[in-house]
C-alpha cells in the first residue's frame, strides 16, 4: 500500500509540473521560457560535439574504418539524347548508342532521382542521435559519455513527458470538439471549434518540443480557400494547425484515428471520405468545391504530393487540388535536421515506430513560409497551375523541384515513361534519315 501510495503520489506530481508548466501556458498561448533555455543548452551541445568531429577526425585513427562519402560517386552529364549520341559516334545509326542507355540506366540502378527522396536526409555533422556514421563514437571519450547522457535524457525524461503531452493534446481535442459539436451552429460554435483546434495543437506541437518560425504570415489562408504545402511528415497538419485552423481532407480511419475523426468533425467541417468515396474522382470533386464555395467555412488544407518526400525535394501535384476552384494559398516547410528527422518513410516504419523515433529526437525545429494567394491564370490548365505553385513552394523553401509522381515510391515506372525515351530516339532517326 505504501508503494502504490508514494507511486500515486510522484504520478499527481508529475502531472501537476506538466499542467502548470507546459500545457496552461501552452493552452494560452504564452511561453515560460523553459523551450528556449533547452533549446539553448542543445545547440551548445550540439555545436561541442561537431567541434570535437572536427578535432579528432584531424587526429589519425588507425582502429578506424574509412566510410566513403556519397557525394561524387556519379557525375550527371546532363546533355540531351541526341547531342550524347553524336558525341559517341558521327554515323546516324551505330551499335555504339547503346552506351549511353546502359550509362544511363547504371545511373539509374546506382543513384536515382526518384528513391533517395525517400530515405533520410544526410547529414553534414553528427547530432548525437543515430550513428549514421560508424567512426563516431570511436573519435571522442568524453564524445561517447555525452551521447550515452543524451539516450537517457531522450529516453528515461523526453519521451515519458512527450507522451504524457501527446495524450493530454488528443484527450483534450476529443473531449472539446465533442462537446462543442454539441452546439448548434453558428458563430459561438465556429469560435469556441477553433479555440480547442488551436488550443489542442499548441500541446501536441510542445509534445514534440517543435519550435517553429512563421514567416509572412500576412499571406496566411483565408476562409473559403485552398491551402496546399510539400509534405514531409504526418506532423506536417500539426505544424500548420499551431498557427491557425483548417478543414482536413481524407480518408476514414480506425482505432485511436477514427475516434478523432468522429469527434473533430462535429465540430469543424473537415472532409472525411470513405475508402470507396476516394476512388470516386468526381464525387471528391464535387464535395470539395461544395467547401470552397462556402466563404464561411475554414480553408482546406491538402498535400498534393500524396506521399511524403525527405525534406530536400518537391515531387509532382496531383492535379485534382487544383480543378476545384478558388483561391490557392501555397505554404512552403522545411525542417531543420540537425534535431531530428522528420521524414516518415512509411514503406519502413509504421506510424508507431515512426512517432517513437519523433518523441525520442531532441526537437523538431521548422520554418514555414506563407506565400502570397494564386489563382489559376486564364490560358492555363490545371496540371500548368500545380506545377506553377509547386515552383513557388521549392524556391521558397531550397527543395529541389522534380517531376516525378511521389507514387513511385511503391508503384513501378509507367509504361508510358519508357516509351517516350523511345519514341525520342525514333523521332532522332527518322529525322537524320537512317530509317525510311
Amino acid at each position: 500500500m505504501e508503494v502504490a501510495w508514494a507511486v500515486g503520489q510522484v504520478g499527481a506530481l508529475w502531472v501537476a509540473v506538466v499542467l502548470g508548466l507546459i500545457v496552461v501556458p501552452s493552452a494560452l498561448g504564452i511561453s515560460l521560457g523553459i523551450s528556449e533555455a533547452y533549446m539553448w543548452v542543445l545547440v551548445k551541445t550540439l555545436e561541442w560535439a561537431t567541434r570535437r568531429l572536427q578535432k579528432g577526425a584531424k587526429k589519425p585513427q588507425p582502429q578506424m574504418l574509412q566510410t566513403p562519402t556519397a557525394n561524387g560517386i556519379i557525375e550527371r552529364d546532363e546533355t540531351p539524347m541526341e547531342q550524347e549520341i553524336d558525341r559517341l559516334h558521327r554515323a546516324d545509326f551505330e551499335f555504339s548508342h547503346i552506351f549511353y542507355f546502359c550509362r544511363k540506366g547504371f545511373e539509374a540502378i546506382v543513384e536515382d532521382e526518384v528513391t533517395q527522396r525517400f530515405s533520410s536526409e544526410e547529414l553534414l555533422s553528427w547530432n548525437l542521435l543515430t550513428r549514421t556514421n560508424v567512426n563516431f563514437h570511436y573519435i571522442s571519450l568524453r564524445l561517447t559519455i555525452v551521447w550515452g547522457i543524451g539516450v537517457i535524457v531522450r529516453y528515461c525524461f523526453l519521451l515519458p513527458l512527450r507522451v504524457t503531452l501527446a495524450a493530454i493534446g488528443i484527450t483534450s481535442m476529443i473531449v472539446g470538439t465533442t462537446v462543442v459539436g454539441q452546439l448548434p451552429n453558428g458563430s459561438v460554435k465556429n469560435y469556441l471549434s477553433e479555440v480547442v483546434h488551436l488550443t489542442c495543437s499548441r500541446i501536441l506541437v510542445r509534445a514534440l518540443s517543435g519550435t517553429i518560425r512563421y514567416h509572412n504570415k500576412e499571406n496566411r489562408p483565408q476562409k473559403g480557400g485552398i491551402c496546399v504545402a510539400n509534405h514531409t511528415s504526418p506532423i506536417d497538419a500539426i505544424i500548420l494547425t499551431n498557427d491557425g485552423c483548417y478543414a482536413m481532407v481524407g480518408q476514414v480511419h480506425g482505432g485511436l484515428m477514427g475516434v478523432i475523426q468522429r469527434a473533430t468533425v462535429k465540430a469543424c467541417p473537415h472532409v472525411w471520405f470513405e475508402r470507396s468515396e476516394m476512388k470516386d474522382r468526381h464525387l471528391v470533386t464535387k464535395r470539395l468545391k461544395e467547401h470552397v464555395a462556402d466563404k464561411s467555412k475554414l480553408p482546406i488544407l491538402i498535400f498534393p504530393e500524396g506521399t511524403c518526400i525527405n525534406n530536400t525535394s518537391v515531387m509532382m501535384f496531383k492535379k485534382g487540388s487544383f480543378e476545384i476552384g478558388g483561391t490557392i494559398y501555397p505554404v512552403a516547410i522545411k525542417y531543420d535536421p540537425q534535431f531530428g528527422d522528420a521524414f516518415w518513410n512509411s514503406s519502413k516504419y509504421n506510424i508507431v515506430s515512426y512517432l517513437l523515433r519523433i518523441m525520442t529526437s531532441w526537437a523538431i525545429v521548422c520554418n514555414v513560409w506563407y506565400l502570397p494567394p494564386m489563382v489559376k491564370k486564364e490560358e492555363e490548365d490545371a496540371v500548368q497551375f500545380a506545377n506553377r505553385v509547386k515552383s513557388a513552394i521549392a524556391r521558397q523553401g531550397g527543395l529541389t523541384e522534380l517531376p516525378w509522381d511521389g507514387g513511385l515510391k511503391r508503384a513501378k515506372v509507367k509504361d508510358t515513361f519508357k516509351e517516350e525515351q523511345q519514341k525520342n530516339y525514333s523521332k532522332m532517326l527518322v529525322r537524320n534519315g537512317s530509317v525510311g
